[in-house]
Protein backbone atom coordinates (compact mmCIF):
# COMPACT_ATOMS: atom_id res chain seq x y z
CA UNK A 1 0.00 0.00 0.00
CA UNK A 2 1.12 3.52 -0.41
CA UNK A 3 -0.52 6.88 0.31
CA UNK A 4 0.12 9.61 -2.88
CA UNK A 5 0.00 12.78 -2.07
CA UNK A 6 0.95 15.63 -5.25
CA UNK A 7 0.08 18.94 -3.23
CA UNK A 8 3.37 19.16 -2.26
CA UNK A 9 5.10 17.13 -4.95
CA UNK A 10 9.05 19.02 -5.87
CA UNK A 11 12.46 17.85 -5.90
CA UNK A 12 13.55 17.77 -2.31
CA UNK A 13 15.59 15.74 -0.16
CA UNK A 14 14.47 12.12 1.65
CA UNK A 15 15.09 13.79 4.86
CA UNK A 16 13.38 17.08 3.89
CA UNK A 17 10.21 14.39 2.80
CA UNK A 18 10.05 13.00 6.34
CA UNK A 19 9.74 16.07 8.17
CA UNK A 20 7.02 16.84 6.05
CA UNK A 21 5.32 13.49 6.73
CA UNK A 22 6.01 14.27 10.25
CA UNK A 23 4.52 17.65 10.09
CA UNK A 24 1.36 16.31 9.46
CA UNK A 25 1.55 12.39 11.36
CA UNK A 26 3.60 12.72 14.39
CA UNK A 27 1.97 15.46 14.33
CA UNK A 28 4.31 18.57 14.72
CA UNK A 29 1.77 20.82 13.49
CA UNK A 30 -0.16 19.84 16.59
CA UNK A 31 2.38 19.13 19.15
CA UNK A 32 1.15 22.27 20.88
CA UNK A 33 -1.29 20.43 23.73
CA UNK A 34 -4.07 23.15 23.39
CA UNK A 35 -4.06 21.94 19.77
CA UNK A 36 -3.76 18.44 20.20
CA UNK A 37 -6.98 16.37 19.58
CA UNK A 38 -7.78 14.18 22.53
CA UNK A 39 -6.71 10.91 21.01
CA UNK A 40 -3.03 12.37 20.82
CA UNK A 41 -3.26 14.36 24.09
CA UNK A 42 -0.53 12.16 26.07
CA UNK A 43 1.33 11.51 22.88
CA UNK A 44 4.83 11.50 23.00
CA UNK A 45 6.14 12.91 19.87
CA UNK A 46 9.80 13.09 20.47
CA UNK A 47 8.75 9.15 20.29
CA UNK A 48 6.77 8.91 17.57
CA UNK A 49 9.53 11.06 15.45
CA UNK A 50 11.99 8.57 16.50
CA UNK A 51 9.82 5.76 15.38
CA UNK A 52 9.59 7.52 11.68
CA UNK A 53 13.22 7.76 11.98
CA UNK A 54 13.76 4.32 12.79
CA UNK A 55 11.18 2.85 10.39
CA UNK A 56 13.11 5.23 7.16
CA UNK A 57 15.96 3.56 8.33
CA UNK A 58 17.72 7.31 8.66
CA UNK A 59 21.65 7.62 8.72
CA UNK A 60 22.86 9.39 11.69
CA UNK A 61 24.03 12.85 9.68
CA UNK A 62 20.28 12.23 8.75
CA UNK A 63 19.23 11.77 12.64
CA UNK A 64 21.16 14.81 13.47
CA UNK A 65 19.69 17.30 10.83
CA UNK A 66 16.08 16.24 11.76
CA UNK A 67 14.96 18.67 14.31
CA UNK A 68 17.32 21.42 12.67
CA UNK A 69 15.20 21.05 9.61
CA UNK A 70 11.79 20.95 11.44
CA UNK A 71 12.24 24.06 13.04
CA UNK A 72 12.65 25.62 9.25
CA UNK A 73 9.91 23.62 7.76
CA UNK A 74 7.57 24.44 10.78
CA UNK A 75 8.88 28.43 10.32
CA UNK A 76 8.54 27.70 6.46
CA UNK A 77 4.46 27.05 6.97
CA UNK A 78 3.95 29.69 9.41
CA UNK A 79 5.14 32.31 7.11
CA UNK A 80 4.04 31.10 3.91
CA UNK A 81 0.37 30.59 5.21
CA UNK A 82 0.92 33.87 6.51
CA UNK A 83 1.59 35.17 2.97
CA UNK A 84 -1.08 33.43 1.21
CA UNK A 85 -3.94 34.25 3.80
CA UNK A 86 -2.79 38.23 2.59
CA UNK A 87 -3.05 37.01 -1.21
CA UNK A 88 -6.24 34.39 -1.62
CA UNK A 89 -9.54 34.45 -0.07
CA UNK A 90 -9.62 30.53 0.63
CA UNK A 91 -6.28 30.98 2.19
CA UNK A 92 -7.83 33.99 4.36
CA UNK A 93 -10.64 31.93 5.95
CA UNK A 94 -8.40 29.05 6.87
CA UNK A 95 -5.96 31.44 8.47
CA UNK A 96 -9.34 33.22 10.18
CA UNK A 97 -10.50 30.29 11.06
CA UNK A 98 -7.53 28.85 13.29
CA UNK A 99 -4.03 29.29 11.39
CA UNK A 100 -3.14 32.34 13.22
CA UNK A 101 -3.60 31.00 16.48
CA UNK A 102 -2.59 27.64 15.95
CA UNK A 103 0.57 27.83 13.33
CA UNK A 104 2.62 30.09 15.51
CA UNK A 105 1.97 27.61 18.89
CA UNK A 106 2.95 24.95 16.15
CA UNK A 107 6.35 26.65 15.17
CA UNK A 108 7.39 27.71 18.75
CA UNK A 109 6.84 23.99 20.18
CA UNK A 110 8.80 22.89 17.52
CA UNK A 111 11.54 25.26 18.12
CA UNK A 112 11.01 24.83 21.86
CA UNK A 113 10.71 20.57 21.98
CA UNK A 114 13.80 20.62 19.21
CA UNK A 115 16.43 19.67 21.98
CA UNK A 116 14.14 16.35 22.76
CA UNK A 117 13.43 15.53 19.46
CA UNK A 118 17.54 15.63 18.57
CA UNK A 119 18.17 13.56 21.86
CA UNK A 120 15.47 10.74 21.30
CA UNK A 121 16.57 10.61 17.81
CA UNK A 122 20.37 10.03 19.26
CA UNK A 123 18.42 6.97 21.65
CA UNK A 124 18.96 3.63 20.09
CA UNK A 125 15.58 2.35 18.46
Amino acid sequence: MALIDFDLARPTSRLYDLVNALWFWAPLRLGDPRDRPPALADADIPHRVAVFADAYGLTARQRADLAPLAVQVARRYHQDSRTSAELDPVWRRMWEEGGKDVLPRAEAWVRETAPKIAARLGQPG
